[in-house]
C-alpha cells in the first residue's frame, strides 16, 4: 500500500460562527491525484487551507505526511485559485518562480545555483522559458496559472494543491494545463479542486464530491446527473466526455 500523505479524521472547521466542514474523514496517499468537485460555499478551498495549516480545524484531526498542517512547507506546493497584485509592480516571471525556493532556503540566505537551476526547470517543464524575462503583468491568465505552476513545482514538492488552476482560461490553455499535470501525476501526489467536471472525470485516479461533508468516488464510477444534482442543489447538465460520464436529459 502507498503511504499515507493526507489523512483527515472527522474533521469539521467553523469560520465566522458557520461550520464549512462537517466531519470530514479523507485519506490521500501517494501517487493519488485526487480531484474535489462541488458547489461554492462547500468547503473546498477551505479544505486546502486546512491542509496547508492557515486554517484551523474545529473539531476531529488532520495530518500531513504524518505530522500536523504546516510541519513540512518544503514539501508542499500550492497554487491558489487568484492571485491579487499590481500589474505595474516590477517582477518578471523568473523571479515569481523563483519565489517557489523560498520555503527551501534559510532566512536571508541568497539564491544558490540550485534554486536558479530548479527555477529554469520548472519554467521549462511549463512552456514558459521564452516568457522568463518578461513581467507578470504582461502575461495572459492561462501564463499566468502556468507560472503559478512553476512556482509551486520550483520548490520540488511531493504534494501539488492546486485550486480551481483553470478559472478564467481559455478552453485551449484548460487543455495544456492538464496535460501538464497529466505528466506531474507520475513524480508527486496531486489534489485538485475545479468545477470541470467532465475533464476531472477523465484525468483524476480518484473523485472526491464535497459540500460541506465528503463523498469518495473510486476509480470506475461514475458522476451520474441525480448524484450531481444531489451534490449541487440544483439540476446539473454533464456532457458526455466518456463512458464514465451519464449523458444529460434532453430539455423539453
Amino acid at each position: 500500500m502507498n503511504n499515507l500523505v493526507i489523512a483527515c479524521d472527522r474533521l469539521s472547521v467553523d469560520l465566522g460562527g458557520t461550520r464549512v466542514l462537517d466531519s470530514l474523514s479523507l485519506s490521500v496517499y501517494e501517487g493519488d491525484f485526487l480531484g474535489i468537485v462541488g458547489p461554492n460555499g462547500g468547503g473546498k478551498t477551505t479544505l486546502l487551507r486546512t491542509i496547508l495549516g492557515l486554517v484551523h480545524c474545529s473539531e476531529g484531526n488532520v495530518s500531513v505526511f504524518g505530522q500536523p498542517p504546516g510541519s513540512f512547507p518544503e514539501l508542499i506546493g500550492y497554487v491558489p485559485q487568484r492571485l491579487f497584485f499590481d500589474r505595474d509592480f516590477p517582477v518578471s516571471v523568473r523571479e515569481l518562480v523563483m519565489m517557489g525556493r523560498l520555503s527551501r532556503k534559510k532566512l536571508f540566505r541568497p539564491y544558490n545555483r540550485n534554486d536558479r537551476e530548479q527555477a529554469e526547470e520548472a519554467l521549462h517543464r511549463t512552456g514558459l522559458g521564452h516568457l522568463a524575462g518578461h513581467r507578470i503583468g504582461s502575461l495572459s491568465g492561462g501564463e499566468l496559472q502556468r507560472a503559478l505552476i512553476a512556482r509551486a513545482l520550483a520548490g520540488e514538492p511531493r504534494l501539488l494543491l492546486l485550486d480551481e488552476p483553470t478559472a478564467s482560461v481559455d478552453p485551449g490553455m484548460k487543455t495544456t494545463i492538464y496535460e501538464l499535470l497529466g505528466v506531474l501525476r507520475e513524480n508527486m501526489t496531486i489534489v485538485l479542486v475545479s468545477h470541470d467536471t467532465g475533464v476531472i472525470s477523465k484525468c483524476v485516479s480518484r473523485i472526491a464530491c464535497l459540500n460541506c461533508s465528503i463523498e469518495m468516488r473510486e476509480p470506475g464510477s461514475s458522476l451520474g446527473r441525480m448524484s450531481m444534482d444531489s451534490l449541487y442543489g440544483y439540476p446539473v447538465d454533464l456532457i458526455l466526455h466518456d463512458d464514465s460520464i451519464d449523458s444529460p436529459t434532453p430539455e423539453k
